[in-house]
């Protein structure tokens, strides 16, 4: 009866905490999207709409996995060239070898997964530090994708295979079903399964985890792999809209990913997170980065925008630990 009364007041106030941010995220997206109304007559038509969409899904998917890292204490910095090197390796076995593209697209999601999980197993049985882990395995894979491509884009036109980034079913985006689908997967594991609160808690302090009894370097590799898992399948429906691989694709993919899930109210120091702040987050970064292309901003100040964006979720984290630290004290005083 202690444990379970325990567990309540543990959970009230994130809970109360990730609504409260979910509501300012949701009111800072409405406002955002008034003004860009207001700058153009083509935001609101339902053309530019669907380009909104359409697009959301390689940074919306990545951003659950990197999410899942971020709770767990950890962060993801190979997530981009995770996404080259699965279009790098599909086009090659489809192209190179005749493998049947269904099969060279399996493989290469296996092959993020592999990655993934071999961040987890540096990360929590040799100990690195996942920043410095998940950095080296960013370089390794990027190199891994120009060597294997000797450099070169290759077209992909598959009718079948490029449906999974351009159909729609319904008229609605097929990628963008399969985003909100992994999203209430991963919302529900989250918020209703015992790996979701173990996450929260590994998160919180892995040594007070231990010795609660939870076993977490078992849950650091599920969460890496999971990742890596995910930013594969964003790397193929990459290749499938653009119907072409380059060792160059998601360049920069990573920091637009922790700014989205940061923003969304995920904690850099973990233990705190909500896949529906993550994905308020990835839509304001997507409605930020179309409006300011309708306006016809310099690409530069593009840049500028984005990297501003970053240092104010950072920024907003901060603050939301300073806030969550002085609660705490008042309490226990």
């Amino acid at each position: 009866m202690v444990q379970k009364d325990l567990d309540v007041s543990l959970r009230v106030p994130r809970l109360k905490g990730d609504a409260i941010t979910t509501i300012t995220l949701f009111v800072s997206l409405v406002l955002l999207c008034l003004w860009f109304g207001s700058q153009s007559e083509f935001f609101f038509t339902q053309a530019n709409l669907d380009t909104i969409t359409s697009t959301l899904a390689i940074v919306g998917i990545t951003a659950i996995g990197m999410t899942l890292v971020l709770i767990s204490g950890g962060v993801d910095l190979s997530v981009g060239s995770v996404a080259a090197l699965v279009g790098v390796m599909t086009s090659l076995l489809w192209l190179e070898y005749g493998v049947p593209l269904g099969v060279s697209a399996v493989i290469a999601l296996l092959l993020g997964g592999l990655v993934g999980l071999t961040n987890g197993l540096i990360v929590s049985y040799l100990k690195i530090n996942p920043l410095i882990t998940t950095l080296a395995t960013f370089s390794i894979i990027r190199g891994a994708a120009f060597v294997l491509s000797e450099g070169q884009t290759n077209q992909l036109s598959n009718e079948a295979f490029n449906f999974l980034g351009r159909g729609t079913i319904g008229g609605i985006s097929f990628s963008l079903l399969l985003m909100l689908l992994l999203y209430l997967i991963f919302f529900l594991i989250l918020r209703y399964t015992p790996f979701g609160r173990n996450l929260f808690a590994i998160g919180g302090s892995p040594e007070a985890s231990r010795l609660a009894g939870i076993r977490v370097a078992p849950y650091l590799l599920t969460v890496y792999t999971l990742s890596g898992l995910l930013a594969a399948l964003a790397g193929i429906l990459n290749v499938s809209q653009l119907a072409s691989s380059a060792p160059r694709a998601a360049t920069g993919l990573e920091f637009t990913v922790i700014t989205a899930v940061v923003l969304g109210g995920t904690s850099l120091s973990g233990g705190k997170g909500s896949l529906i702040g993550t994905l308020i987050g990835v839509v304001i970064l997507r409605v930020l980065n179309n409006g300011l292309v309708l306006m016809e901003v310099s690409s530069f100040y593009q840049e500028v925008a984005r990297g501003l964006m970053l240092i104010l979720a950072i920024g907003f984290d901060q603050i939301r630990i300073k806030v969550n630290q002085l609660w705490q004290r008042r309490k226990l005083s």
